[in-house]
C-alpha cells in the first residue's frame, strides 16, 4: 500500500531530481499535487518505507533508485540507468491482486475433480485470481485494455532490468549481438512487431505449447514458473526439438527462481513471497533444484548448470 502510494505520487523520481536526497519540507514543496491538509501524513509514509529499506533516513538508498521513472541526471556508469521497476511494483500492488488473494481460503477448500481439467467452470476456479474475477490473469490481459497496458509495461521493465545484468555479468551466455526470434501469440505480435525496428529481431506468431522455431538457443525468462510441472515438461520438450535441429546441438536458457540457492534470508523471503503470488495468479510455482532436475530429466535433457547471479532468480543452462 505504502509503496504503491509513493510510486503514484512520484516520490522516488522527485527525490532523484532533488539530487538523490531531500528533507521532508523539500519533498513536500516538490510535490504540489499533495493536498495541504494531507502533508503532515507524508512523514508517516516515508518513515514506514525507510524502515522497510526502500528509502533511507540519512544516506542515499539504492532500492529507491530502481523506482525512478526518468533518466534525468543519471550517469552512464549508473548500472540502473535504464532500469525502472515502478511499473512492475504497480502491477503487483493492484487492487485486482489483493481481491484475488482474499479468495485463497475458498480456493484451498475447493476439491478439484479429475474431469475438471478441460471444463469452463474449472477454468474459472483454477486459481484464486480466476475465482475472484471469473477469468484467468491472461484472459483479463486480453480483455481489459488498461490492465493489459499495465501488465505489458511491467513485464517490459523487468526484462530490461534483467537484460542489463545478463549482458554485464553473463555476456558469454546471453549473446547480446546475435539475431533473435521472438515467439509470441499472434495478437501480441500484431502489436509488438511494428514498434520494433531492428534487423536483428524478428517476430514469429505461434504457441510454444505446439511449436518453437529452430534455434541455437531458446531463452525462457520467467516463463516456466507460471506453469504446472506437466506443462513445463511439454514446453521444454518443444524447446529440445527446436535446438536439436542444429549442429552442434544448442541449449535452453532458463531464467527463474531456484528455491534455496541463496544463503540470504532476504532473498529467500522474496522467493517465497513470489511463490505465494504464483499460487494466487497461476497454476505454477517456484521450484527447488530437485524440482528442476526432475522436470529437465523428464523432458529429455541430460545436464544443466545453475548460476545464481540474478538475486532472487538464477540463470540455468540446460543441455540435451
Amino acid at each position: 500500500m505504502a509503496l504503491r502510494c509513493a510510486i503514484k505520487l512520484r516520490i522516488p523520481t522527485t527525490i532523484h531530481r532533488c539530487g538523490g536526497a531531500a528533507s521532508l519540507s523539500e519533498l513536500q514543496a516538490a510535490l504540489p499535487s499533495i493536498a495541504t491538509s494531507k502533508r503532515p501524513c507524508l512523514s508517516r509514509i516515508m518513515t514506514f518505507l525507510a524502515a522497510s529499506g526502500i528509502f533511507a533516513v540519512e544516506t542515499p538508498a539504492n532500492a529507491s533508485r530502481l523506482l525512478v521513472d526518468d533518466d534525468e541526471g543519471r550517469s552512464s556508469s549508473d548500472h540502473s540507468s535504464s532500469a525502472c521497476l515502478s511499473k512492475l511494483m504497480l502491477l503487483f500492488t493492484m487492487p485486482l491482486h489483493f481481491m484475488a488473494s482474499q479468495s485463497l481460503p475458498e480456493w484451498f477448500q475447493r476439491e478439484e475433480e479429475e474431469d475438471d481439467a478441460t471444463s469452463s467452470a474449472a477454468a474459472e476456479t483454477s486459481t484464486p485470481f480466476s475465482m475472484a474475477h471469473g477469468e484467468s490473469l491472461y484472459g483479463m490481459v486480453g480483455r481489459d485494455a488498461e490492465f493489459s497496458a499495465c501488465f505489458h509495461e511491467a513485464m517490459g521493465s523487468d526484462s530490461r532490468f534483467t537484460a542489463e545484468i545478463l549482458v554485464r555479468e553473463c555476456g558469454g551466455v546471453a549473446f547480446p549481438h546475435v539475431r533473435c526470434s521472438v515467439l509470441e501469440l499472434p495478437h501480441v505480435v500484431d502489436v509488438a512487431a511494428p514498434a520494433v525496428v531492428d534487423s536483428r529481431v524478428e517476430f514469429v506468431a505461434g504457441d510454444m505449447m505446439e511449436f518453437i522455431p529452430p534455434a541455437d538457443a531458446v531463452l525462457l525468462k520467467f516463463v516456466l514458473h507460471n506453469w504446472s510441472d506437466e506443462d513445463c515438461v511439454r514446453i521444454l520438450k518443444r524447446s529440445k526439438e527446436s535446438i536439436s535441429t542444429r549442429e552442434p546441438k544448442g541449449k535452453v536458457i532458463v531464467i527463474d527462481v531456484v528455491l534455496g540457492m541463496s544463503p540470504s534470508k532476504q532473498i529467500l523471503e522474496a522467493q517465497l513471497s513470489l511463490d505465494l503470488c504464483m499460487m494466487v495468479l497461476f497454476p505454477g510455482k517456484q521450484r527447488t533444484e530437485d524440482d528442476w532436475h526432475k522436470i529437465f530429466l523428464e523432458a529429455g535433457f541430460t545436464r544443466y548448470k545453475i548460476s545464481p547471479v540474478l538475486g532472487s532468480r538464477s540463470l540455468i543452462e540446460v543441455y540435451p
